[in-house]
Formats: structure tokens, C-alpha cells, sequence
């Protein structure tokens, strides 16, 4: 099933709008580009709109929020749901500020989501309203364990019934949930949490999986966050000696340039709940 998704996306090369943060901005174009997507990053609330409507997905990411790409974020996500694009949000750092919190929100009161990708942390805080954040990482408290495991998936479901969207958490075991019922992913190295926007670099790959997939976006955003996952444990394998965290972030984009169908399905590690 998997394979489809990504053969969809080499196939279709589904462009993008992303409007994301300027930390990652790069990684974001690159990956897309690797996945077999087309990147287009476009943050002027003047062309915000016109940009959207020519492009197959648009991702929200609002980890270096200002005033000036707030109303982009709003006007393309708008005309997204007109055109029947899938939307995707990530929400980095919500709870952590007023201004992200507040503006997240905000997104989700205007916009329809197709998913809303984030830690647990983050998702937590816009599903209760209040919540605290470790930077962009996951809260010790709140992270996603196996005794946990259980209590996160029930979660996960419910927000998306609250929020008609698909849940996508991620973190050292990932749930991607619809109402009824949900991806538990296992994919993935620790090493991936040591290099800055491997969650944007998700989101972003994640749009074009939906855009290349509208029949499945459940199937599609589980897809992704396998490939991403499984990309980084190659990643990490082909490391050489003295190489650190530099080496692996290009070792990762390579991994999902060479990523194949046969290999997606073959080293996809889940369970459906």
C-alpha cells in the first residue's frame, strides 16, 4: 500500500506552497525535491493567494511566526480549501508563547486542516487549550511511550473527530490517526531528534504525499511519516567514522532521493490500532 503512495508522488510531482519557518526553509525545498515533489515558498501576503491556487498542497508551518506572514498564512490556507487542496499544520511550539498558541488556533478556527503534524506536546496544547513546550521538543511528561501508548492513540482519535483533521504525532513511536482508527509507526533513529527541522522537513514531504494521494489521506500521511522514519535509519547506517550530525542531515535527504516503493513497503514498521 505504501509503494503506491510514493510511486503517486515520483509520478504526479504534486507542487507545494510551503509557508514555513526560515530555520528550515531550505531543508523543506530540498526534501520535497527529493521525495519527487516541487517546492515553492512564498510568504507575501499580496501573492500568498495566487500562489496557493496554482499548487497541489500547501503546508503551514509557524516556527518563526511574525505579523507579516500571519495574514499570508491565513489568506492561503483560505483559498487552499477553496481550490480543495489538502492543508497540512504544523504547529512548532505551541504553548510555548501567547503569539504561537493564539495564532495556531486561530489557523484551525479558519482553515480546514486536512492534517495537523506536531509533537505530542504541541498537539496536546491545542487540543486542551493550555500546555507547555521544551523549545520545539516533545515535553518529557508528555512524550509517547509503550506504557503510554494506549492512552496517545485514544487521543489522537478523539482530537480528530474534535477537529476533523488527521492527527499526526510524532516523536520516538508515531500515531497517525483518523477518528476511527490509527497508524502506530515505529520508524526511525534518535539521531533524528539532533539536527534542526527534521519535523519541517516532514510536514513539507507529507503535503506532497496527500497532494499525490487525495483518495487516502490517512494512508498517505502514515506513508510519509514511514519513509521519513525509515529514511533516517538509513541515514544513521551510513555514517562514516567522525561524521556527526551535518553529514547526517544531507545523509537524510539522500536517503528519500533514493527511497524506493519495494523499500518503503519492506522496511515500514507499523501497527494499526
Amino acid at each position: 500500500m505504501f509503494k503506491e503512495k510514493l510511486e503517486n508522488v515520483r509520478s504526479k510531482s504534486p507542487l507545494i506552497h510551503s509557508i514555513t519557518n526560515y530555520v528550515t526553509v531550505g531543508d523543506c525545498a530540498n526534501i520535497l525535491l527529493a521525495c519527487g515533489g516541487s517546492p515553492i515558498m512564498a510568504d507575501e501576503p499580496e501573492e500568498a493567494e495566487e500562489i496557493t491556487s496554482i499548487c497541489g498542497g500547501l503546508n503551514i508551518n509557524i516556527g518563526t511566526l511574525n505579523r507579516h506572514t500571519i495574514p499570508a498564512m491565513l489568506t492561503a490556507g483560505k483559498k487552499a480549501n477553496q481550490c480543495g487542496h489538502p492543508v497540512l499544520l504544523d504547529p512548532v511550539g505551541a504553548g510555548a508563547s501567547s503569539l504561537r498558541t493564539d495564532t495556531a488556533r486561530g489557523l484551525l478556527e479558519a482553515i480546514d486542516f486536512t492534517v495537523i503534524r506536531g509533537n505530542i506536546s504541541e498537539i496536546k496544547s491545542l487540543a486542551a487549550g493550555s500546555g507547555t513546550t521544551k523549545g520545539v521538543d516533545a515535553d518529557v511528561a508528555d512524550a509517547v511511550r509503550e506504557q503510554t501508548l494506549e492512552q496517545a492513540v485514544a487521543f489522537a482519535k478523539e482530537f480528530s473527530s474534535q477537529s476533523h483533521s488527521i492527527i499526526a504525532i510524532t516523536g520516538a513511536i508515531d500515531i497517525v490517526a483518523g477518528p476511527e482508527k490509527a497508524y502506530v509507526i515505529r520508524n526511525g533513529h534518535p539521531m533524528m531528534s539532533r539536527i534542526t527541522g527534521s519535523g519541517c522537513m516532514l510536514s513539507a514531504m507529507m503535503t506532497a504525499y496527500l497532494a499525490a494521494n487525495p483518495d487516502d489521506p490517512l494512508g498517505a500521511a502514515a506513508a510519509a511519516v514511514c519513509a521519513m522514519g525509515l529514511c533516517g535509519e538509513t541515514a544513521y547506517s551510513r555514517l562514516a567514522e567522525g561524521e556527526g550530525n551535518a553529514s547526517y542531515r544531507n545523509r537524510l535527504i539522500d536517503a528519500v532521493y533514493h527511497l524506493d516503493g519495494d523499500t518503503l513497503e519492506e522496511g515500514a514498521n507499523y501497527e494499526m490500532r
